[in-house]
């Protein structure tokens, strides 16, 4: 399925997205953090999208949200896309979890917690992955601050 037709067809959702096409090298959809959990559901379940692999979770801190970048494709389709999703709650950033949806997620949004604090409603394991459970605040955070380990020029 082209991207266009890929547009197409989730336009028809009922979802409010943003969608990036210039300038990246993937079709991109930004949901609303209130959607996310349905709107992958609905990725997944669709014999028109199958989106039944989940190869990449990236944290994100773009200043003012934090958020998370999921990279989606359909082994059987072949295609790829996508799904950002923010949150402009740096305090207590919480997002539905997808990993009922891919098992693969489970690990990932671990890891995203560990370095940017966002938790994951749902999440049947959330907890630190690399770091010490008494580390103190997220280190890929752009407002983290660490003197101890601070390397200076």
């Amino acid at each position: 399925m082209s991207n266009e037709e890929l547009i197409k067809l989730i336009d028809t959702w009922g979802f409010t997205l943003q969608t990036t096409e210039e300038g990246t090298e993937f079709l991109t959809f930004t949901v609303r953090k209130e959607d996310l959990h349905e709107f992958c559901r609905k990725l997944k379940a669709d014999p028109a999208t199958h989106f039944d692999l989940l190869f990449c979770v990236t944290g994100m801190d773009w200043g003012n949200e934090l958020g998370v970048i999921y990279h989606l494709a359909s082994t059987d389709l072949k295609h790829e896309i996508v799904v950002k999703v923010m949150t402009a709650d740096r305090e207590t950033p919480e997002l539905d979890t997808v990993c009922d949806i891919w098992r693969t997620a489970e690990f990932h949004e671990m890891e995203v917690f560990d370095f940017f604090g966002i938790r994951f409603k749902g999440h049947p394991n959330l907890k630190r992955l690399f770091l010490t459970p008494d580390w103190d605040g997220y280190p890929l955070r752009k407002d983290y601050v660490d003197e101890a380990n601070m390397v200076i020029k």
